[in-house]
């Protein structure tokens, strides 16, 4: 049975002190134990975040990371960098990256062989406009962007991964995909990983479904067969994150 993940992905928001006061204020109120945890934060909030999880299964993850060890990347982030400040998970892929900031299929590509190196585990984002959507092809557009994303990757590595639905119609509007949008797109990317790597990477890949997620809508979307949990935006920087976490206690 796959365990369920739920991570908050902060963006761009929380100074270090806010950031060691919300996770401070949540860290003792996650009561699901069959939920995996993870804070996704600004690259200036990881250390203090790490510090203030400290003593709980929490886990820390940061919103990007550059796929070079080193070198004249100014402003940039390193595998390494993240590994020492105790990172464990990390965000690749994510459609702000890629809308605002071009990375395209390539580049995603090599930073998720470099986190898999590393010993980070890689969110593989994924989603489409509303136009892809309304023509139709929705699937074969996903399908598109896991290929390239899994290139040159194991089967073992592979099983490392967390893969994460969000349609870019529903990221931060307001609009929620409905739980049989969601978990078609769901079922139709695990067909794929297993066209892939087989039934048994398919059957232990976890999947997300992100794209204004909240405690109103999370238990219904993490009932769906083939969502195990949510990558969770704007409701991550609320005390509502915690009825997320405990959407079936």
């Amino acid at each position: 049975m796959r365990k369920k993940i739920v991570a908050g992905n902060w963006k761009m928001n929380m100074t270090p002190k806010e950031a060691v006061s919300l996770v401070c204020e949540l860290r003792d109120k996650f009561s699901n134990r069959d939920v995996d945890v993870v804070f996704c934060v600004p690259s200036i909030d990881i250390i203090p975040v790490v510090d203030a999880v400290k003593g709980t299964d929490i886990k820390v993850g940061a919103e990007n990371m550059h796929y070079e060890e080193k070198g004249a990347y100014t402003g940039e982030i390193s595998p390494g960098m993240l590994k020492e400040a105790g990172v464990d998970y990390v965000i690749v892929g994510h459609s702000e990256r890629r809308q605002y900031f071009g990375e395209d299929d390539e580049c995603i590509n090599r930073k998720v062989r470099k986190a898999i190196e590393y010993g980070l585990t890689p969110i593989i984002c994924c989603g489409e406009t509303i136009q892809q959507r309304e023509e139709g092809i929705t699937l074969d557009f996903i399908n598109k962007q896991i290929d390239a994303a899994f290139l040159q990757v194991s089967a073992k590595d592979a099983m490392k991964c967390v893969i994460a639905y969000e349609p870019i119609w529903a990221i931060g509007t307001g609009r929620v995909a409905t739980s049989a949008q969601a978990q078609e797109v769901c079922e139709a990317i695990r067909l794929d990983i297993r066209k892939l790597y087989g039934e048994e990477v398919a059957s232990s890949i976890r999947i997300l479904y992100g794209g204004s997620v909240n405690a109103g809508n999370a238990a219904e979307l993490f009932r769906q067969p083939d969502i195990d949990g949510g990558l969770v935006g704007g409701a991550s920087l609320k005390p509502d994150f915690c009825e997320i976490v405990n959407y079936n206690i």
